[in-house]
């Protein structure tokens, strides 16, 4: 999958500056996975094949489910445990959410490995390795056919999720880089 195989529905973008991330990057002492900086530029929030959103700088650094706020609650609730030779809940507790399912599976990675992505399935104790890079990871969600059966469109149907708080603004990709 390329980011030029996804086609955006009617609503606006909601970008993100690459400025935002570098500020996210910065707070959260880690780079993000490559692809990360284009595919948040380039569609900002919002829902892939109707099955996956990838969180925005604001939401991994300051949303309900912020890093530390995910962090605290995976703590809680653990119970991957025959994952553990993929990621223990050590090292788990370490790592950064970058995105989800709708089914509840949840992205991450550990700032140590920024490019390799890992799933916490919502309902199974294993944990999955999903690739390296962003687009790697959503390949793999999409086509493995491993946590829900293969989903073939790429449509992508965006949202401003700081809209209900009167934060949104529609901010511009000053760039694509990774």
């Amino acid at each position: 999958m390329t980011l030029d195989d996804v086609q955006v529905g009617e609503a606006p973008l909601f970008h993100n500056a690459t400025a935002d991330v570098d500020e996210a990057e910065r707070g959260l002492g880690t780079r993000f996975p490559a692809g990360y900086r284009n595919y948040i530029a380039r569609f900002g929030e919002g829902v892939l094949a109707d099955y996956l959103r990838v969180y925005p700088p604001h939401q991994i650094l300051e949303g309900d489910n912020n890093v530390h706020a995910w962090r605290e609650r995976i703590d809680e609730y653990w119970f991957w445990d025959a994952g553990k030779d993929v990621l223990t809940k050590e090292r788990t507790l370490q790592c950064v959410i970058v995105a989800d399912t709708l089914d509840g599976d949840e992205i991450v990675f550990h700032p140590s490995e920024p490019d390799r992505l890992y799933v916490l399935p919502h309902d199974d104790e294993e944990i999955h390795e999903a690739g390296d890079g962003l687009t790697a990871a959503i390949e793999w969600l999409l086509t493995a056919g491993v946590l829900t059966e293969p989903v073939d469109r790429r449509n992508f149907d965006p949202f401003d999720g700081r809209a209900s708080t009167g934060d949104g603004d529609d901010l511009d990709a000053d760039d694509e880089d990774d």
